[in-house]
C-alpha cells in the first residue's frame, strides 16, 4: 500500500526539480534532417513539450548531438512553429530534442514557442 504512494511522491519531487514543466501533447511533427547530399523530411509525433525542448517519436535513426529542424503546430494554435534542435537523448525511436538559440533568428523562434507555452496549461 505504501509503494504506490511513495512512487507518486517521488514522481512529484522529480517534476518540481525540472527547469520547466512538461506539456503533454500528441501532435504531428515534421523533422527536417539536412545531410550534405540531401534533405530528408520525416513525419513524427510530438509527445512532450517544454520551454527547453520537445520529445519526439520519429521512425528514423538520429545521432546524439545531431542538429535537426522541427516544425509542428501546438494544440489550439493556428500557425505551425519551427525551431532548430539538437538531439540530446534517445530511447529507441524516441528522442529528446533541445531547442537551439545560437542565432537571433533561433532565439526569436524559441521565444515564440515559449510565449505560446505560457498561455497553455502545463501539467
Amino acid at each position: 500500500m505504501a509503494q504506490p504512494q511513495m512512487a507518486a511522491q517521488a514522481a512529484q519531487a522529480f517534476r518540481t526539480l525540472r527547469r520547466w514543466q512538461r506539456l503533454k501533447i500528441h501532435v504531428p511533427v515534421t523533422v527536417v534532417v539536412r545531410k550534405q547530399e540531401k534533405t530528408v523530411f520525416v513525419q513524427a509525433r510530438g509527445q512532450d513539450l517544454n520551454e527547453g525542448g520537445i520529445r519526439v517519436f520519429v521512425g528514423t535513426e538520429l545521432r546524439i548531438g545531431e542538429m535537426v529542424e522541427i516544425s509542428f503546430t501546438p494544440p489550439y494554435q493556428g500557425n505551425p512553429m519551427t525551431a532548430r534542435t539538437v538531439v540530446r537523448y534517445r530511447r529507441g525511436y524516441t528522442y529528446g530534442m533541445e531547442f537551439v538559440t545560437e542565432t537571433k533568428e533561433d532565439a526569436k523562434k524559441v521565444e515564440s514557442i515559449r510565449s505560446v507555452l505560457r498561455t497553455m496549461k502545463i501539467e
